[in-house]
């Protein structure tokens, strides 16, 4: 049994071909076309032999999103590094909403999603996941100065102060389990969203996990985020572990994709030379017990 039990994280288009370490993503964004979905999940020798595998991302930095034309994050990067290894070459992508990858992901519209998708109970029921690919500490985005000295949940509770959640997102669960009304949560839709409403004060603070946060304070003057820390809910730490996630059905697939990532995650030079430009490190690496199916139980 790990000993990391209910831990957990948040919250293609046309052809493509990979540059530079990112996937170019020609034409405009747009979800898959609906002959592209359904039927049974493809396996493993189909993507081999069609030398592609159709993957899901929700544009939010530095998990996956688009940049200059490219496709680009942790996700696409460690996914195309596995799919590589395995023999298929080439990561289709399409864009969802973030509460619309797994209904996505269901209708067969693609067979991964590549998004940093937090490993949690109720997804676990509609959906298959990799092995913790990353794990990330939680965090504020405040206005600069954190004028209402907001640290944590905790602190944010007894200041009475209101909270933006990305919609879909496991953090709203870390707020209403510190005991922070509903009334006092804003649902927003994407992280640039919680990072406006801070700066027109229409939230007072941004949660999201830090690697994200930190992300989005690069381009977003006058915040800041607080430093990094670990959820409660029901007296058991919230670690944030994410991975990529498949269509119920696709087990095989799955596991060779995990045995792959087993030897990137085992090897942290080669993990922090992947995927360290978007902020994973040796501190992110998931521990050897953490394991999806503890994550998994309700």
């Amino acid at each position: 049994m790990s000993t990391f039990p209910h831990l957990s994280r948040r919250g293609f288009l046309t052809r493509t071909a990979v540059v530079g370490g990112a996937i170019a993503v020609p034409g405009v964004l747009t979800a898959c076309s609906k002959t592209e979905g359904g039927g049974a999940p493809a396996g493993l020798d189909k993507l081999k032999e069609q030398g592609y595998v159709r993957v899901a991302y929700a544009n939010e930095a530095p998990y996956g999103y688009e940049e200059d034309g490219q496709l680009k994050g942790e996700a696409p990067t460690l996914h195309r590094e596995i799919f590589k290894a395995l023999g298929v070459d080439e990561l289709r992508p399409a864009f969802s909403e973030w509460d619309g990858l797994i209904p996505g992901l269901q209708a067969g519209k693609y067979d991964v999603i590549s998004a940093g998708m937090a490993i949690i109970p109720e997804r676990c029921e509609k959906a298959l996941f990799s092995e913790p690919e990353f794990i990330s500490p939680t965090a504020l985005m405040v206005k600069k100065g954190n004028p209402k000295k907001i640290t944590d949940l905790a602190a944010a509770k007894e200041a009475g102060v209101t909270i933006g959640v990305m919609s879909g997102a496991v953090e709203k669960g870390y707020a209403t389990g510190t005991g922070i009304s509903e009334d006092d949560i804003k649902t927003l839709q994407k992280p640039q969203d919680g990072a406006d409403a801070v700066k027109a004060g229409r939230i007072d603070a941004f949660l999201l996990t830090g690697i994200s946060l930190n992300w989005l304070a690069k381009n977003n003057s006058g915040l800041e985020v607080t430093e990094s820390f670990v959820p409660e809910v029901d007296g058991v730490k919230q670690y944030s572990p994410g991975g990529a996630v498949f269509r119920q059905g696709s087990e095989d697939l799955r596991d060779a994709f995990n045995r792959e990532l087993k030897k990137i995650t085992s090897d942290s030079g080669r993990y922090v030379q992947l995927i360290g430009e978007y902020g994973f490190g040796e501190d992110t690496i998931p521990p050897a017990d953490l394991k999806t199916a503890d994550l998994c139980k309700a």
